[in-house]
């Protein structure tokens, strides 16, 4: 028998904001209620000395250093624009906005 009743699962749906039916209550129920089981399980295995992680591996993020260097000009980047306005490109409006 499920330790989630019906009613557990149609709160977490509610704040998932997911239309379940009355049958998928029922099934819905016994499968959350295994996957909390499982939890339990890994939260039992889980030693005190292991630190958690949420990657096997160490990640080392691969960035080049932020420096200044030569780059084209305001006009040299607007030369082959199809169109510019006031120092910019120019695009189409997306918006209604004025």
């Amino acid at each position: 028998m499920s330790n989630l009743s019906r009613d557990d699962v149609a709160h977490v749906a509610m704040l998932a904001r997911i239309q379940l039916e009355d049958h998928e209550l029922d099934r819905l129920a016994g499968q959350l209620d295994q996957i909390v089981d499982w939890v339990g399980q890994v939260n039992e295995v889980a030693a005190d000395d292991v630190p958690p992680m949420s990657h096997p591996l160490p990640l080392v993020n691969v960035t080049r250093p932020d420096e200044v260097r030569p780059s084209l000009s305001q006009e040299e980047a607007l030369a082959n624009a199809p169109a510019a306005d006031d120092g910019r490109f120019g695009v189409p409006r997306i918006l209604d906005e004025e």
